[in-house]
């Protein structure tokens, strides 16, 4: 019997599944501005169902059930605690409030969608954080400035499409002064605390080479393709999105400046291509 080369091994299952469900996760964000009302509430669960789904299946897939599951209790269980005590008390974000019953079920008033959001944005963040942080402060502070980031473009959004509502409507930036400053200051601590424990936990999760397997999976670039896909596209296509099918051009600007920060750097990166410690 002839043997298989190993360079046709098919890669497992689970490697496919991120990439199919990022693909579905780019379709459901381009029906989002072509809906409105009921339809447009549920893209939007669609959207971050998807977007969850495809972070903790890359997880899954490159660092093992144990990591993925880690990842989704640090992000998603501080980021709804964060929520419930934000709605309750206005703190860390100022003072606001989510619409009723247009994002499904909710605990304390937070729709219950709304720590899954955070797993799905911010995991390719974090992943492209790594990629171009030499060390884990810097990690850590880069993993929260794209999380300021990306909520530049997120609150706007949600906010023109009611789904919540700040109590101080005129302390924001120029051009979206419904927002108040206080956000932006109250993602940035929780994105810290959130990056320090990512940190803790990317060391105490399993090898991902010998519980995983990734060389069934494919080569450096291979490995990081989905969650860097994920991020350019919700970088730059959430600055035309914003610019010219939303008409929310201020959030178009100030987030593609805000994920810019990150998004530059990984472009040199991936033109430099991957390095020796990449494997």
């Amino acid at each position: 019997m002839t043997s298989i080369p190993r360079h046709t091994v098919r890669p497992p299952v689970r490697a496919v599944v991120p990439l199919i469900s990022a693909a579905l996760l780019i379709l459901a964000q381009i029906a989002y501005p072509l809906t409105s009302g009921a339809a447009r509430d549920r893209v939007t669960v669609l959207v971050v169902l998807l977007s969850a789904g495809t972070a903790l299946a890359h997880a899954r897939a490159t660092r093992g059930i144990r990591y993925a599951v880690g990842f989704a209790v640090i992000v998603s269980g501080l980021g709804l605690l964060a929520e419930i005590v934000g709605t309750a008390t206005d703190l860390p974000f100022g003072c606001y409030a989510y619409a009723v019953d247009r994002l499904g079920p909710a605990m304390s008033g937070v729709p219950l969608v709304v720590p899954l959001a955070w797993t799905g944005g911010l995991y390719p963040v974090w992943v492209v954080a790594g990629l171009i942080a030499r060390r884990v402060p810097s990690r850590i502070g880069l993993f929260a400035v794209g999380a300021v980031g990306w909520d530049l473009f997120l609150d706007p959004q949600m906010v023109a499409d009611g789904q919540w509502v700040w109590c101080d409507t005129d302390s924001g930036l120029p051009g979206l002064p419904e927002i108040p400053y206080t956000n932006y200051l109250g993602w940035f601590a929780v994105a810290l605390l959130m990056g320090g424990l990512l940190a803790v936990w990317d060391r105490a999760a399993p090898d991902a080479t010998t519980s995983v397997g990734l060389d069934r999976i494919g080569p450096f670039p291979t490995r990081i393709a989905v969650p860097v896909a994920v991020f350019l596209w919700t970088w730059l296509g959430s600055t035309l999105a914003h610019a010219v099918f939303l008409g929310l051009p201020f959030s178009a600007c100030y987030g593609g400046i805000g994920l810019s920060i990150l998004g530059i750097p990984l472009l040199r990166r991936l033109v430099a291509g991957p390095t020796r410690q990449d494997g």
